[in-house]
């Protein structure tokens, strides 16, 4: 194997150790290879080429280099201009959320990493299909789009019998650096939280026992 080979191989074993389970609000549809494509065009407009909340994140951290001259030679406008900066964030929130297929789906379990996700599903999807797939992260409170490939869907068991009784596996395609960047953020947050909640629940019943 040449040494590009082991880099890359490197890179994707990095990438699908950020993996978390969680409970989230997930639309999908099925869509055809020229949706796709026609996605994934690169184009001059910021939006066209990433989700909102990562055109945002880009432009924070543009923003943040000349924030940091600001600051020391303008303390009062900086201070202003991160007002202005908090109202955007958000507006930007609200706009994620109101979202018309995310408020009308359902929350499901999800297994989520940054090259390949899992979710309950109401229906059987084929392996193969192509899916749209919308994601509200809890972490930013925004909705982050995302296309992959049905790679399988396999019934769960009986013991597991919900309103949603088939479980999908789906690898992401033409996935953005940005948008894979902020889920890797939203799969760390929710990781750290998680430990949190558990040291916490340790120690709670570590206090009921009396010792």
């Amino acid at each position: 194997m040449s040494v590009n080979n082991l880099k890359e191989k490197d890179s994707e074993d990095r990438r699908r150790f950020f993996r978390i389970d969680d409970e989230v609000n997930l639309y999908y549809k099925i869509v055809d290879e020229q949706t796709i494509l026609a996605a994934s065009e690169v184009t001059d407009d910021l939006l066209s080429s990433c989700s909102l909340i990562t055109a945002m994140d880009v432009l924070d951290q543009e923003a943040r280099l000349i924030m940091h001259r600001v600051e020391k030679k303008e303390p009062e406008i900086a201070e202003y201009l991160n007002i202005l900066d908090s109202k955007i964030k958000l507006l930007t929130q609200e706009i994620s959320r109101q979202d018309k297929d995310i408020s009308e789906s359902s929350t499901r379990n999800a297994n989520i990493s940054a090259t390949g996700m899992a979710f309950e599903s109401e229906n059987h999807i084929e392996v193969g299909e192509l899916l749209e797939i919308k994601l509200l992260l809890s972490s930013c409170f925004a909705v982050i789009a995302i296309f992959g490939r049905v790679v399988y869907c396999k019934e769960k068991t009986q013991q597991d019998t919900t309103s949603m009784p088939f479980q999908v596996g789906v690898d992401y395609i033409n996935l953005k650096d940005q948008d894979r960047e902020v889920l890797i953020k939203h799969v760390v947050k929710r990781q750290m939280q998680q430990i949190r909640e558990q040291k916490t629940s340790e120690n709670t019943e570590f206090s009921a026992s009396g010792k």
